[in-house]
C-alpha cells in the first residue's frame, strides 16, 4: 500500500512528492465557535440555555430523581412507626 503511494506521488509532476502524502484536515472546521460559549452550571445557574450539554444533563436527572423520590415517599406515607404494645417476657 505504501509503495503504491510513493510511486503515485513520484510519477505526478504537479506537486512535489512528499507534499501529496501529507493528508489534509479539509472541511474541519469543529473548533471554530457556531454559537454564544457554554458555561458551567455553577457560573450562571439562572440560564439553563448557557449550560454545557453534561451539566444539563446531570441537573435534568437529580430533579427527575427527586421528583420520583418525593412522590413515591408522598404517596407511599413515609416512614411508618410500629405503634403495637410491647409483650412483656416470660420467665
Amino acid at each position: 500500500m505504501a509503495s503504491r503511494l510513493v510511486a503515485a506521488a513520484a510519477s505526478s509532476s504537479s506537486a512535489p512528492p512528499l507534499a501529496r502524502l501529507i493528508s489534509r484536515r479539509r472541511l474541519a472546521g469543529g473548533a471554530d465557535p457556531h454559537g454564544p460559549a457554554k458555561v458551567n452550571l455553577w457560573e450562571d445557574p439562572m440560564s439553563p440555555s448557557k449550560w454545557k450539554e453534561e451539566h444539563f444533563v446531570l441537573a435534568s436527572l437529580s430533579m427527575w430523581g427527586g421528583l420520583i423520590y418525593g412522590g413515591f415517599t408522598f404517596f407511599a406515607g413515609g416512614k411508618k412507626e410500629n405503634k403495637g404494645e410491647a409483650v412483656p417476657a416470660q420467665a
